[in-house]
């Protein structure tokens, strides 16, 4: 399986990478508010443009993703008003909700990255070598 990447895509996959970069260096540098915001922002705009502005848009307001949508955005609320601790937390458990469904293909598409898909690949892959030998 194969993914066809347009210029538009990888683009939002690398405001994607320094959406979390700068996430984890706000983190790092102990709940920074500006790196944070930064993040989110760089995060939100890679979602945007990997999987379409309308995709986007379905995404956050379907009626069986508020349970995901309302804390993520609440999240991002509070890292702007001041409250970054609690506001990465609300992000983190709104981020896992929400995008939840997308683990697989994302699996897919890393596990075709050449170096990171055999790194990503290999634990798994030893572990069942084990289970054979063993089982």
């Amino acid at each position: 399986m194969s993914y066809e990447l347009s210029e538009l895509k990888k683009v939002g996959i690398g405001l994607l990478c320094f959406g979390f970069l700068f996430t984890f260096l706000g983190v790092l540098l102990f709940f920074d508010r500006g790196l944070l915001a930064l993040g989110n922002i760089f995060f939100l705009f890679g979602v945007a443009l990997l999987i379409g502005w309308q995709s986007m848009w379905q995404l956050f307001s379907k009626k069986v993703n508020y349970k995901g949508s309302i804390p993520f955005f609440l999240g991002l609320f509070l890292i702007f008003v001041g409250w970054p601790v609690i506001g990465i937390i609300f992000e983190i458990y709104g981020s896992v909700l929400l995008f939840s469904g997308y683990w697989s293909s994302a699996k897919v598409f890393l596990y075709q990255i050449p170096v990171l898909g055999w790194l990503l690949q290999y634990p798994f892959l030893f572990f069942e070598r084990l289970k054979r030998i063993l089982g």
